[in-house]
């Protein structure tokens, strides 16, 4: 009787060991998304969210399951609040029990929200907020972030304009994007000369003393004068700039990056004016562009935007990274495998770096075009500048 019970017992124990694996991929993979449904910033969050959701559905082939389980996804608003952000995604990790968390949408909600993956040890995927100091001083190891830092974007605007006998003023938002962007920018220059530095509030409509500022900093400097403008959501200043008829008055050329659609329609009025940008749905020559192109025609009769490639880019992360362990969502299995992951997005392939946990990637070199066919300015691409030729400096102190 008792060799049976423990005959017994053994074969329990092996079929209990068995099913396993069966148990541990059974249910959900909860994700949160924390960002700007509303706000300032609210053109880029939308767009953001719908790239979110047809990079998963693209990614898992439509079935929204990796290794058997349903992916679900949380939307949370944080209206563009810092301190907003910071209470929804602890409420995310803790009452909701997500396995991890993208957004958010601004650098300023993105840094109140980073202390709070490290208290809960839960990855928290930055897209698209852009401050250095996110994968920089303020970095800790549960961060990744697959939209682009302020130095990619600077080292990439550079290029345009960095040569010799340049006199360049910047005109950027005061807060954490224009400043990091300025900083990162000033770093990025060997010949050009920067020689004023104009912030602005966020929510500024009326740019007459600002841009007369940066005007009369450069009027009278030999050689070549630009302006290169850092700005995010609200009321861009190009209308304001082209108004001034810069070039003709004071042989000043403005330079700046890539911005959502509607933004870009102020870019008609600088045709030739060069820059580098993330993301322009007609660049990007790749299978995952073509596909994304292609579905969020038939959704919206309209092409994706420049936060739409992020947030499908964040999907293909995840995807990819939760293939590669099974469906396992551990914190630790996940951060193990993120780590040097290079993954397909529809700017090409993408990979984190180890050392910070920011996606290397590629960015554009444009001259804008002015076709009637289009309402924007048209970026034509000069070059792709690829990660590689990028010296993106590592900030975190790791």
């Amino acid at each position: 009787m008792k060799r049976r019970n423990i005959i017994s017992l053994a074969m329990v124990a092996s079929l209990t060991a068995a099913s396993a694996p069966v148990l541990a991929q059974s249910g959900t993979i909860k994700i949160a998304h924390v960002y700007s449904k509303t706000g300032p910033l609210e053109a880029y969050g939308k767009q953001t969210q719908a790239g979110l959701m047809m990079g998963l559905e693209y990614a898992t082939g439509g079935t929204m399951t990796v290794n058997g389980k349903k992916i679900t996804v949380l939307e949370k608003d944080d209206q563009g609040k810092p301190d907003l952000g910071k209470s929804l995604l602890a409420a995310a990790y803790a009452d909701d029990k997500v396995d991890l968390a993208v957004g958010p949408t601004s650098s300023g909600v993105a840094l109140a929200m980073l202390p709070v993956a490290e208290e809960y040890k839960k990855i928290l995927l930055v897209e698209p907020a852009v401050a250095d100091s996110i994968t920089g001083d303020k970095w800790n190891k549960y961060i990744f972030r697959t939209g682009r830092n302020s130095s990619q974007d600077a080292i990439s605007n550079a290029v345009a304009m960095d040569k010799e006998g340049v006199s360049v003023a910047t005109l950027a938002q005061d807060y954490a994007f224009g400043r990091d962007g300025v900083k990162a920018f000033k770093d990025s220059l060997k010949n050009a000369k920067i020689i004023h530095e104009e912030y602005l509030p966020q929510n500024t409509t009326d740019f007459t003393a600002g841009i007369q500022r940066v005007v009369d900093s450069l009027k009278g400097k030999p050689g070549r004068k630009a302006i290169e403008v850092i700005w995010a959501g609200g009321v861009p200043p190009f209308n304001a700039l082209a108004a001034q008829d810069l070039k003709k008055r004071y042989d000043i050329d403005v330079f700046t990056g890539g911005n959502i659609l509607p933004a870009m329609a102020a870019y008609k009025n600088f045709p030739g004016m060069e820059g580098a940008t993330y993301y322009y749905f007609g660049i990007p020559k790749n299978p995952v562009n073509e596909a994304m192109v292609a579905a969020h025609y038939k959704a919206y009769k309209t092409p994706p935007d420049f936060f739409t490639a992020g947030g499908f880019s964040a999907a293909m992360a995840i995807v990819t990274a939760l293939k590669k362990t099974g469906g396992d969502t551990n914190t630790n299995k996940l951060i193990n495998t993120m780590e040097g992951m290079s993954f397909d997005t529809p700017k090409g392939k993408m990979t984190f770096r180890k050392e910070d946990h920011q996606a290397m990637q590629s960015m554009y070199h444009f001259k804008i075009k002015h076709d009637p066919a289009f309402a924007w300015g048209v970026p034509e691409l000069v070059r792709e500048i690829k990660p590689e030729e990028m010296n993106v400096p590592i900030r975190n102190k790791r």
